[in-house]
């Protein structure tokens, strides 16, 4: 409304612009009436128009209604007369007599017409047949003709036996001999459909996509024919007899359904089965083999896309059935690996197939729907927990086996040890037990997965952990026995012990070398654990070595209580040393012979720490000492003992070890008033040592307990005065013990 008064007042506004204009205003004003006027004629118009046409339509409407009532009542006259033409033409049974008459003799003709010539049919369709069967590779030229063929032969068949279902059996049983030789071939027709089927990725891939082609032609014909047949047998089952009557040609049509379709389907999966199948048969059920070799699957899966996809119609969804299949049947060669127990190597490459596999189909566009279910459920990582079970069993079982020979050798001491290529006692343990160990690297190094190799080398070093735990505790053992019953124990465990030092530094330097070659080969994210467990086994080597070494010394100086037991007594001041010397020395002789030299120089560097502990620990616990003999004698030995170490270490190395004996030795000869400056010199390397100075004190011939007391009382002052504690690295002293006066005397007794 507000839009119409603005319209208007523009309308106004043009015609009344000025104070003049409002004398036109009765000009205008005839204007608008003129104008309103001539439009009022024209709507009368136009409504006169429209209730014409209105009136006709409808006058038309109700002319056809009549119309149609009347075509209805026509039809429905007709229908009556024709429901029972009997009642209207006199004569209509003779004429449907006839009729039935002539359709039997035109029928009967043409049976006897197809009977006569059936068998130069089959003649001829047989030789087609057969040509194209001979090459199930081949063109099939004949295909879509034997086909055409015998669906004509088979529904003639059909319909005549339908027709004899009246006629007596003897009959129908000439019929069924008459139809026989068209059955059989058949059932040929119909087996080399289905051969077809089976060779689909051959017979394309041997250059003849087109028969393909055909079969999908005659799968779609068949396929239409069956739905037919069955739509008539639904039909006939659900309508009355006397409906049903009236469908001969249902009747007539006998049709066996054939599910090409599905049969073509089974034939393709069967297929990819068998391939998969002759695939494994043909590397003669090898995994390793069948998993290198398996390029073939991908080449079949492009062909498909390729060539064979293009052969189906659409509906068939051919690419997803293929895929389907190939990855199920590969899934379940997989599976009956996986079940059938492989080695640990068979483990692995199975483990990085799968991932390749995975990234391959990614590459061909596969549609992941189409994977499943995954390879192994999903699982493959299981197939690691299954590598290193394997791993933790084959190592656990061959360690078992060598550590049971070995021990076996070290316990009886049947036979030497072996001497290698370099002169030294030895045997195949070490190189055995790094066989097997470096076999297992190998392969988890070839996974190319640092997870793998890290745990590998776990396992490795809990076996080797486990071997040197066993080897100390038959050393041990060994060891005990011939302390306590050398009567009863087999000769030769210096031998064995210097063969299992030397075998435990050859797998020190074995290991060392595999962490050297993995090491650079993964991530730091699992070099730092490699390296910490290879570093963890090689210090066990050398702690079953080093220990090997030390029952070395502790049977020579076994050999020695005797020897040593005499130190400081009576007897000594005639000199016992050079005994001592002399039994280390042979004993030194036969190490240094068949001992690594590495392994030599450390069980030096230990004898010297043993000799001077034994020799020290006698003097503190020894009676009172004859001044100056004792001192005289103690540097005889020095002077003796410095000969035979000299031969296996310079004077420059022996010096500072010897220095404690030669401290000693400064506070046995000092004077009672000078004993605090030698006590000084002792105590800033080696710590205050306040018992074993007091010991060695009254120890003293020369000093009596007055004597002794006074000496220990400025020691106690420059203790404290000095604020002297322990070094903070122990030295030798921290290995001497003190013995009470009733412990000295079951000593000497």
């Amino acid at each position: 409304m507000a839009a119409s008064s603005v319209s208007a007042a523009q309308a106004v506004g043009e015609y009344l612009q000025s104070p003049d204009d409002l004398l036109k205003l009765a000009a205008f004003r005839k204007k608008l009436e003129k104008e309103k006027a001539s439009i009022d004629a024209r709507l009368k118009s136009g409504v006169k128009e429209q209730l014409d046409a209105t009136r006709g339509g409808l006058r038309k409407l109700f002319g056809t209604r009549n119309n149609v009532q009347a075509i209805k009542d026509e039809m429905a006259t007709m229908e009556r007369m024709c429901a029972d033409p009997a009642n209207v033409v006199s004569t209509f049974d003779q004429i449907s007599r006839v009729s039935v008459v002539h359709r039997n003799l035109e029928q009967t003709e043409e049976m006897v017409n197809n009977l006569i010539e059936m068998d130069s049919k089959l003649d001829s369709l047989e030789d087609m047949l057969e040509m194209d069967s001979q090459d199930i590779l081949g063109p099939a030229p004949n295909l879509l003709r034997i086909h055409f063929q015998i669906n004509k032969l088979e529904a003639f068949r059909n319909q005549t036996m339908h027709q004899a279902k009246k006629s007596s059996q003897e009959t129908r049983a000439n019929l069924v001999r008459r139809f026989d030789r068209l059955s059989r071939l058949i059932e040929a027709f119909d087996e080399y459909i289905l051969g077809l089927a089976r060779n689909i990725l051959e017979i394309v891939r041997a250059g003849h996509p087109e028969v393909i082609v055909k079969l999908m032609k005659i799968v779609e014909i068949e396929g239409k024919e069956d739905e037919k047949a069955v739509a008539m047998k639904l039909v006939k089952k659900a309508a009355k007899l006397d409906v049903a009557a009236k469908f001969r040609s249902m009747q007539a049509n006998a049709r066996v359904i054939k599910y090409y379709r599905s049969k073509v389907q089974k034939c393709i999966i069967e297929s990819i089965k068998v391939s998969f199948d002759d695939a494994m048969a043909h590397h003669d059920n090898n995994p390793a083999a069948f998993l290198e070799n398996s390029l073939w699957i991908y080449q079949d899966i492009m062909r498909i896309e390729e060539d064979v996809v293009p052969c189906f119609p659409p509906s068939y969804e051919i690419y997803n059935l293929y895929i389907r299949e190939y990855h199920r049947a590969l899934n379940g060669v997989i599976t009956k690996i996986v079940q059938s127990a492989p080695e640990a190597s068979i483990l692995l490459q199975l483990h990085g197939w799968i991932k390749e596999y995975k990234k391959s189909m990614k590459e061909l566009n596969v549609p992941p729907e189409l994977l499943e279910p995954p390879l192994l459920e999903g699982n493959e990582q299981s197939l690691i927990e299954d590598y290193l079970k394997l791993i933790i069993k084959k190592l656990d079982e061959w360690t078992a086996n060598l550590m049971k020979t070995e021990i076996e050798a070290f316990t009886t001491r049947a036979e030497p040890p072996e001497i290698d290529s370099d002169g030294l006692y030895g045997t195949q343990g070490a190189v055995i037990l790094f066989q097997m160990i470096n076999q297992q690297v190998d392969l988890a190094l070839d996974s190319g997965q640092g997870l793998i190799l890290a745990r590998t080398i776990e396992e490795v070093n809990r076996v080797m952990r486990s071997v040197q735990e066993q080897w100390t505790k038959v050393v041990d053992a060994e060891y005990k026995k011939q302390m306590e019953k050398p009567e009863e124990v087999a000769g030769g465990l210096v031998e064995y012990c210097i063969a299992l030092a030397n075998d435990q530094l050859k797998c020190a330097d074995f290991a060392e070398s595999l962490s050297g070659r993995i090491e650079p080969l993964v991530s730091e994210k699992y070099a730092s654990t490699i390296n910490d467990r290879m570093n963890d086994a090689i210090d066990g080597c050398l702690d079953v070595a080093k220990r090997c070494t030390q029952v070395l010394i502790d049977i020579i100086f076994n050999d020695l209580k005797p020897a040593t037991k005499l130190l400081f007594q009576p007897s000594w001041y005639d000199g016992i040393i050079a005994q001592i010397v002399e039994t280390m020395r042979d004993y030194m002789s036969d190490y240094q012979s068949y001992l690594n030299q590495a392994l030599f120089e450390l069980l030096v560097e230990d004898l010297i720490d043993t000799f001077l502990v034994t020799y020290i620990s006698a003097l503190a616990n020894s009676p009172k000492l004859r001044i100056p003999a004792a001192t005289d004698r103690i540097k005889d030995d020095i002077t003796d003992a410095y000969k035979f170490f000299g031969t296996y270490k310079k004077t420059s190395d022996l010096e500072p070890r010897f220095e404690v004996l030669e401290m000693i030795l400064s506070l046995l000869e000092a004077s009672k008033s000078l004993v605090f400056l030698s006590y000084w010199s002792f105590a800033k390397i080696h710590g205050p040592n306040i018992a074993f100075v007091e010991t060695l004190m009254k120890n003293r011939g020369d000093l009596d307990r007055s004597g002794v007391s006074e000496v220990m009382e400025s020691v106690k002052r420059k203790v404290k005065e000095e604020g002297l504690t322990d070094p903070p690295e122990p030295t030798i002293m921290k290995k001497i013990a003190i013995q009470g006066t009733f412990s000295r005397f079951l000593t000497r007794t």
